[in-house]
């Protein structure tokens, strides 16, 4: 990349983070401003940085200006547009509206392909002609003036409580993420991985489990977690002797686990707070023990298939040193350190705690592993936080403003009403039923939607339903977020298996079932907090939390037997039941 180009987008990353930290401490700013602005600062990112030819950069340059230029009008003219109520008056208006959903539709398509705006356009031309549609899957009609202005200059589509959570605290955590990825923070996660599990039994594939937990943490993406932590677990494992399949499907599985680990969760817990209602650190608490008990079962997994492969250990020179170990920890340890004292201590903000914690991140870039200081390596660190901050921020805007249209249209026209109604229909008024009607429709969403994404949709129609047959809000928004996580490593769709089988040159198919053996977690926790709620009351009562944790352990080591261990077909069932019975009853 050209210098003066290089300066631009360094620039603009700059911009972006100072935008998103100067909206912490600058009180209370009209969402008709920030909101608009956050995109804007997004549109170039997509539609011109992330450009893969030069027609491409061309045609995203022109939609990046119309883009821009329709966002900084409605933040320009926010007082006379709230007096609007959501109703556009004039040709400029609705031709303007019509354009800010357009760019909205291509800047997701660019980011993540075609599935998420193909739902939302869908949702518009039901917005738009639904009341076409006999029977009860049509509705009354809403003016184009209302419909299209509450989605573009009101509160109710693009700029809602979604893309304000993005703009408030996601954008905060992504930069924060950024800066620790800058560092020494990813080799200390793998530094402390290794000394903890290397010399176990199946010590290589047990680093990657700790590492992906680690790194996962603060990515919140399970490509993402693969590629970087896979980059250095999977020749190691390929190199002590296992199986191809087998490597990758740890590292798949493992790495699928960042988006449902504290505190980030890909995004997901500052998502379940605006739309539950429920404080970041109840979230956080009800989420950690599920959490641990899937890195648990993929621990456990991994001893079952030691029995089928000769899984050696890391050898004891390619282990670091305790100094090592003491050193690079530091360089995750204390930026969460400042961020759980900033929440559970000094009781500020999620934000305002991670912005302290990326005061001490960024301190740290001046230093390596070595604590030695080098200019060049540091400006290279900072160069590294700029791009990357101001990319992942964009990506993550991008998948929001969409799914925020999908959210607009379901609340302005009933249709999320009308499919709750389905869906009780459909399972008979039981909530077992439904809530496999719920999963299913989340392993489909899921397929290409981000989790977040598929999350969000999943919950806006289910969520309703599985409440209404007795589930606690929490609990519902906890099971649909676990099961719109299904498609990372269940086919036909399997992204994180996808890349890792890549990474080692595998079949893709075979790695896809070594990873469902491996993460049945993934499919059975979601049913045990529904069966065991006391799973997700950590907060509230930690003694039936750990209790109950205890039980889900039990039953998940019983599954993984039955499931990989070479035993005869008779113990095997035999175990499956057990696990079934201490899961379920």
């Amino acid at each position: 990349m050209p210098v003066t180009a290089r300066l631009f987008w360094c620039t603009l990353g700059a911009v972006s983070i100072s935008f998103h930290i100067w909206l912490i401490f600058s009180g209370l700013v009209p969402n008709l401003v920030s909101r608009p602005l956050h995109m804007a600062l997004a549109l170039p990112w997509v539609l011109v940085f992330m450009a893969k030819s030069r027609q491409q950069r061309i045609s995203g340059t022109v939609l990046c200006i119309v883009g821009v230029a329709a966002t900084l009008w409605v933040a320009l003219n926010q007082d006379a547009l709230g007096d609007q109520y959501g109703y556009l008056s004039g040709g400029f208006q609705t031709f303007t509206a019509i354009l800010l959903l357009l760019v909205t539709l291509e800047m997701a398509r660019r980011a993540i392909g075609w599935p998420l705006p193909s739902v939302a356009a869908l949702a518009l031309a039901y917005g738009l002609f639904g009341q076409y549609i006999p029977g009860e899957f049509g509705y009354a009609g809403i003016p184009l003036q209302s419909f299209l202005g509450t989605l573009t200059i009101a509160e109710g589509g693009l700029w809602g409580t979604l893309t304000g959570v993005s703009v408030s605290i996601v954008a905060i955590f992504v930069i924060f993420g950024a800066i620790l990825n800058a560092g020494e923070a990813g080799q200390g996660f793998m530094n402390v991985a290794s000394a903890a599990a290397g010399r176990l039994r199946g010590g290589a594939a047990k680093v990657s489990v700790l590492s992906s937990a680690l790194f996962g943490s603060i990515s919140g993406s399970a490509s993402a977690n693969v590629a970087s932590t896979g980059a250095i677990t999977l020749p190691a494992m390929t190199r002590l002797g296992y199986p191809k399949r087998l490597a990758a499907a740890v590292e798949a599985v493992a790495s699928s686990g960042g988006q449902i680990m504290p505190p980030l969760m890909g995004a997901g817990a500052f998502v379940m707070v605006e739309l539950t209602g429920t404080p970041y650190e109840q979230i956080i608490l009800a989420a950690l023990l599920p959490a641990l008990l899937y890195f648990a079962a993929v621990w456990i997994g991994i001893d079952m298939f030691s029995l089928r492969f000769p899984l050696r250990g890391v050898p004891k020179d390619e282990q670091p040193s305790l100094r090592q170990v003491a050193i690079t920890s530091a360089f995750f340890l204390v930026p969460f350190a400042v961020l759980l004292w900033g929440m559970f201590g000094a009781r500020v903000t999620p934000q305002y705690a991670a912005t302290l914690a990326m005061l001490a991140g960024a301190v740290l870039l001046l230093i390596d592993g070595r604590l030695s200081f080098d200019l060049a390596r540091t400006l290279a660190r900072v160069e590294a936080v700029l791009m990357s901050a101001g990319r992942q921020v964009a990506l993550i805007a991008s998948i929001i403003l969409c799914a925020s249209i999908i959210i607009g249209v379901l609340g302005m026209t009933g249709l999320g009403v009308k499919i709750t109604s389905l869906i009780l229909s459909g399972s008979g008024g039981q909530l077992w039923p439904a809530l496999l009607l719920t999963a299913f429709a989340c392993l489909v969403l899921g397929m290409e939607v981000p989790t977040t994404a598929a999350y969000v949709i999943s919950i806006s129609v289910a969520g309703p339903a599985l409440m209404e047959l007795g589930l606690a809000p929490l609990q519902a928004h906890l099971f649909v977020f676990w099961f719109a996580l299904l498609s990372t490593i269940t086919p036909p769709v399997c992204g994180a298996v996808f890349i890792a089988a890549g990474m080692v040159e595998e079949n893709w198919l075979k790695v896809a079932t070594s990873a469902m053996a491996l993460g049945l977690g993934l499919y059975f926790i979601p049913l045990g907090m529904i069966a065991n709620p006391n799973l997700i009351a950590l907060g509230t009562s930690p003694f039936l939390a750990l209790l109950a944790a205890a039980k889900v352990l039990v039953a998940l080591a019983a599954l993984s037997f039955a499931v990989i261990a070479p035993r005869s077909i008779l113990w095997r069932l035999a175990a499956f039941a057990v696990g079934l019975v201490v899961l379920f009853v």
